[in-house]
């Protein structure tokens, strides 16, 4: 496969290669992993939470985190042999830090990764990590041209980066589109924070959640949000009313880092987020999930300060900054606690709830042999890592999300 960025010669007609080719609209019937599809001045931009969940957002952080777009696939049948994207990306940027790499969108065919392209055009948002201010560039829409696809009927997916909103421009191929059918896949759908968005994994098809799901054989439906895995009522509302016939939900470190609450509050937040996703699915496989081990905040509250020590070089590490001996406070030992008794408590009346220790995906063996780079999210290794581990404690046979056909 050829994947192609920006590049037709200056001395050929671009229109010249696309004779025959079709153009088509991009609808909800060729995504996946998408609760909403706004309509913009360019295009279309794909959601992870509905309108209703984004009108009652507290600020800009939980919308800038579920407009990107984790798990949003294009997912089509066609027999083209090369095709086109405009995009629009929105990238962040850091003040005073290295410029980020480019989101990666992921080509597969027939479920198997064949290429991987970026585009470097799109508007730029620079964060002062300092004062919390963002200056915003415009750009313009970019094209990924992938190229060399085998002319045989195949399902085509293309993963849109985890890490960039990406308004979607258009789609051009030299054979018709059709929307993918129905391959029967049970749908999973997934609730974190940063680590089960995607945070310094590869690409989008390698966060953890995605390697999970193609491990287990389901569709993935990935509301992991970037800081905001936070007991928000919103984001219970938005689980309940999407389709999903296996559910996990992991809670953890977003509440300590944020130092969002105390003690008193916590338990009956887990149970009302519990009770909402219940009003929806009374019955589906429920799965509760503390945090994988941190070691900065096993036993010490947050909030979680960045160290900008070493920001000049591209690095940056997370420190705790509150007072281990204050108990009203929460760390992820408390958490473990109260999640296993919450959980314990409500099976007794709910046999489809369960619950993980999330140090069964990555503990104290794997952080001296993978440590967390910032202290607080695992690289590309881990996540595949505690993909293995999740796809066989969630989705084995007899385990808590083994759905039928799964």
């Amino acid at each position: 496969m050829n994947s192609q960025l920006n590049d037709v010669p200056a001395d050929r007609d671009p229109e010249a290669d696309r004779t025959g080719w079709t153009t088509t609209p991009i609808t909800e019937s060729l995504l996946r992993g998408a609760l909403d599809l706004e309509r913009t001045e360019h295009g279309v931009l794909p959601h992870r939470l509905p309108a209703r969940a984004r009108r009652q957002m507290p600020d800009g952080g939980p919308a800038m985190a579920e407009s990107q777009p984790s798990g949003v696939r294009l997912v089509f049948r066609t027999r083209a042999t090369a095709l086109e994207l405009d995009v629009l990306p929105s990238k962040l940027a850091y003040l005073g830090a290295p410029p980020r790499p480019d989101g990666v969108y992921d080509l597969l065919v027939d479920g198997r990764l064949a290429d991987r392209a970026s585009v470097s055009d799109g508007n730029v948002h620079t964060i002062d990590m300092t004062t919390g201010a963002v200056v915003s560039r415009p750009g313009p829409v970019g094209t990924l041209r992938f190229t060399g696809l085998s002319a045989d009927a195949k399902d085509v997916e293309i993963w849109l980066p985890h890490n960039e909103s990406t308004e979607l421009v258009a789609l051009r191929t030299d054979a018709p589109v059709e929307a993918a059918p129905d391959r029967g896949r049970p749908v999973w759908l997934h609730h974190g924070s940063s680590i089960s968005h995607g945070s310094d994994a590869e690409s989008p098809s390698t966060t953890w959640p995605a390697l999970a799901a193609a491990l287990g054989g389901v569709e993935l439906i990935n509301l992991g949000f970037g800081g905001n895995a936070l007991l928000d009522p919103f984001t219970a509302r938005a689980i309940r009313d999407a389709p999903a016939d296996v559910i996990s939900v992991k809670i953890g470190i977003n509440l300590v880092n944020t130092d969002l609450m105390r003690l008193r509050a916590f338990g009956p937040a887990v149970h009302g987020f519990l009770d909402t996703i219940r009003e929806g699915h009374p019955d589906t496989p429920l799965l509760v999930v503390s945090s994988i081990l941190c070691p900065i905040h096993e036993d010490t509250p947050g909030p979680a300060a960045p160290d900008f020590s070493e920001l000049g070089a591209g690095k940056l590490r997370f420190v705790a900054t509150g007072d281990p001996t204050d108990r009203t406070r929460l760390t992820l030992t408390t958490i473990r606690e109260q999640l296993a008794r919450i959980t314990a408590a409500r099976a007794v009346e709910d046999p489809h709830l369960h619950y993980l220790d999330g140090r069964e995906l990555y503990g104290e063996d794997d952080f001296a042999e993978l440590p967390l780079p910032d202290q607080l999210h695992p690289d590309a290794a881990t996540h595949r890592r505690i993909a293995d581990r999740f796809a066989a404690l969630a989705f084995g046979a007899g385990r808590p999300l083994a759905a039928p056909g799964a």
